[in-house]
């Protein structure tokens, strides 16, 4: 029995058509369905058997917990990789991110809305130790202030102390006209005697309004999450930016000949066959690992804690030789892990506003100019726009700012004025 794995080459070799025909769709799946796309060829070939990898089942330990608690608690580039090699987003994943500038603009209402989200039970409510505060010196009235922010944290409504608070948190969420707002808010807030009230003036869109809502919060996170496992690793070694390809979950490719006439046309077809299966995961694995070398050669500011600058598709694809369509398909669903996190291939291809200009760098920018704004004169999107377009050069419209600030989950201006009064 001979036993084929695959290694890491510097550039995809050029071979057969059958090799070819095998690489795209090979090329085209994530790591994790790999074996299931290998499967149709072992059903054609009798000689042929793919196995998962041998450390898959090791590597699901890593999924129990955090990115940040695995990279930080690793000292060797190996254990660093093992820290990186299974990945998935928990709610308190999602709410860490969220703790930053301008909902939480100083670095004692940060700590304060961290110790709160050690607070949160799986459910998404606020369910405190006793004065828990007080070991951390802070005051209830402090906590209670800090808290009602997260009234515009995602999942909506994570936080609340219970029902009726995380409804009032989504309703607050809503753009509704004033007076079905305060009905609403009257039916949440008498939730027990809700029938009552059903004869009342918009009862019935009071209730759709609060069908609407998800309870409890985090109810999205109960089911299990698709676990994410990355094609590529980058990580520092000694001063150094390395890439390295998740060899571990590669699949093993076994061709069986034992009692066969290897110069028999049938035996020879199906061993050659089953050569250019292996060759064609060879020119994955050295294609992918070629994107991730250039991709650290565009994003090196990133990588040493900088922001994703644009970068193109096309030009990728003019380094492999391939149709930007090819590549286009071959980022899909793939993943690379960093020590900021395990981030789609494809966030490094933002789209671009014009040829230099990406969304991701006017996102970055908007949050920069945010973080530093007059908090007695926040600063309006109409005004927003006109830096934007005076600093890259570019024309857009003033919607579109208004949509990239709630995407980066920044309040508009007369409520970040609010909120700067918190402080």
């Amino acid at each position: 029995m001979l036993t084929l794995r695959t290694g890491v080459s510097q550039a995809p070799k050029q071979k057969l058509s059958n090799t070819m025909r095998s690489w795209l769709p090979i090329l085209q799946s994530n790591l994790e369905s790999l074996k299931e796309v290998l499967e149709p060829f072992c059903e054609a070939n009798p000689l042929l058997e793919v196995r998962p990898g041998n450390e898959r089942d090791e590597g699901r330990q890593f999924a129990k917990r955090s990115f940040f608690d695995q990279a930080t608690s690793k000292n060797s580039a190996s254990e660093a990789i093992e820290a990186l090699t299974l990945s998935k987003s928990s709610l308190y994943d999602v709410l860490y991110e969220q703790i930053n500038p301008p909902l939480f603009p100083t670095c004692k209402s940060q700590d304060i809305a961290l110790k709160i989200i050690e607070q949160i039970n799986e459910e998404g409510y606020y369910d405190p130790e006793p004065a828990w505060w007080v070991a951390h010196g802070f005051s209830e009235v402090e906590v209670e202030r800090i808290r009602g922010r997260f009234a515009q944290l995602l999942p909506l409504g994570v936080g609340a102390k219970d029902f009726k608070e995380a409804f009032l948190f989504q309703l607050d969420d809503l753009d509704v006209e004033e007076g079905l707002y305060q009905r609403t808010k009257r039916l949440i807030e008498d939730f027990e005697n809700l029938e009552t009230y059903a004869g009342e003036a918009d009862f019935s869109e009071a209730i759709g309004i609060i069908r609407r809502f998800h309870i409890p919060p985090a109810i999205e996170y109960f089911e299990e999450e698709m676990q994410v496992v990355p094609d590529l690793f980058v990580f520092e070694n000694n001063g150094a930016i390395e890439v390295k390809l998740n060899d571990a979950y590669y699949p093993d490719v076994i061709i069986d000949t034992q009692g066969m006439d290897e110069s028999h046309y049938f035996v020879a077809q199906k061993i050659k066959d089953a050569k250019d299966l292996v060759d064609a995961l060879e020119m994955r694995k050295a294609t992918l690992y070629k994107m991730g070398l250039m991709i650290v050669e565009y994003q090196y500011e990133f990588f040493t804690g900088g922001q994703i600058r644009p970068m193109k598709l096309k030009d990728l694809a003019d380094e492999l030789a391939r149709n930007p369509s090819t590549i286009s398909r071959a980022i899909a669903n793939k993943y690379l892990a960093c020590n900021q996190g395990v981030i789609p291939l494809k966030q490094f291809f933002s789209a671009a506003i014009d040829e230099d200009v990406s969304n991701a760098a006017i996102k970055s920018y908007l949050q920069e100019v945010v973080a530093k704004e007059d908090s007695k004169k926040p600063l309006s999107d109409s005004r927003l726009l006109g830096m934007i377009e005076e600093r890259f050069g570019v024309k857009m419209v003033r919607r579109t700012i208004t949509k990239y600030r709630k995407q980066l989950n920044i309040a508009g201006s007369s409520e970040r004025k609010k909120l700067y009064s918190f402080k």
